[in-house]
């Protein structure tokens, strides 16, 4: 069986985040970069049904970003994926999702897996598209929020996280592209022959520019900021019922929790 993971780099959860001077993305110098949480979880998933099922194929990580993102291509090969593909990307980076999965569909067509696996939402843009669109351009079967995977041939069955606690069971011809749930799995730590067998291990490295899309983007980032916080103190003044009153209020319209 072929397996894609599509692995994204982003600032650790750590990272101080100060806005450039252009106002449209972040200034990198001083960040961390690692694996996107969700991520994590997708490769480890990729690496178990792998496992588990005695494949004579393999599992291949994508990742586009600039030359920093071989980075964490060489951590997912130590912990266990066979080869890394790197689409090399440049300041201003790509942000529209549509744009994005066309570049990678391209790469997972040409690939022709058979299961593609990525995290549900990346942490810096969080817009949970990338996975469903790249399912569709390809023409696969797609699920979101998968809690548990389980392979039955040609196949695949998925357990879907849905609102206030249900969950839903759904059972998908393959090729299929999923999105996986943080949690599902415990990610594995590379041993120190994986690190060291990870360094022979082929990474293809491909220019954006020869997979652009037709298309162009559809949306694009203006703006960003950083979000204040300013504290006061508010007196509220009367009797005792008044005090209650506007308390209340400020619970249901302020605070929101009645």
């Amino acid at each position: 069986m072929k397996i894609g993971v599509l692995l994204k780099q982003v600032p650790g959860s750590e990272s101080k985040l100060r806005v450039n001077q252009d106002g449209n993305w972040v200034e990198e110098e001083s960040l961390d970069f690692g694996i996107n949480e969700s991520d994590l979880y997708a490769l480890e998933e990729a690496l178990q049904i792998y496992e588990k099922n005695d494949s004579n194929g393999e599992v291949a990580v994508i990742s586009m970003g600039p030359d920093r993102t071989p980075k964490v291509i060489r951590e997912a090969l130590a912990k266990g994926a066979h080869r890394g593909i790197h689409i090399v990307d440049t300041m201003p980076y790509e942000t529209d999702p549509f744009f994005i999965a066309s570049i990678l569909a391209k790469i997972v067509q040409e690939a022709a897996f058979d299961l593609v696996l990525t995290g549900l939402q990346s942490e810096d843009l969080s817009t949970g598209q990338t996975g469903v669109i790249v399912g569709e351009l390809c023409g696969m079967s797609t699920a979101t929020l998968v809690m548990e995977t389980e392979l039955q041939n040609d196949k695949i069955r998925v357990k879907r996280e849905l609102e206030s606690g249900w969950f839903q069971w759904v059972t998908m011809r393959l090729p299929a592209c999923i999105t996986i749930q943080s949690g599902i799995n415990q990610p594995r730590y590379a041993s120190l022959r994986g690190i060291m067998g990870a360094k022979k291990k082929e990474i293809m490295i491909i220019p954006k520019a020869d997979l652009i899309p037709s298309i162009g983007p559809l949306q694009a980032i203006d703006t960003i900021y950083i979000q204040k916080k300013d504290a006061h103190t508010q007196m509220l003044e009367g009797d005792t019922d008044e005090v209650v009153s506007k308390l209340v209020n400020i619970f249901k319209t302020d605070i929101k929790v009645l």
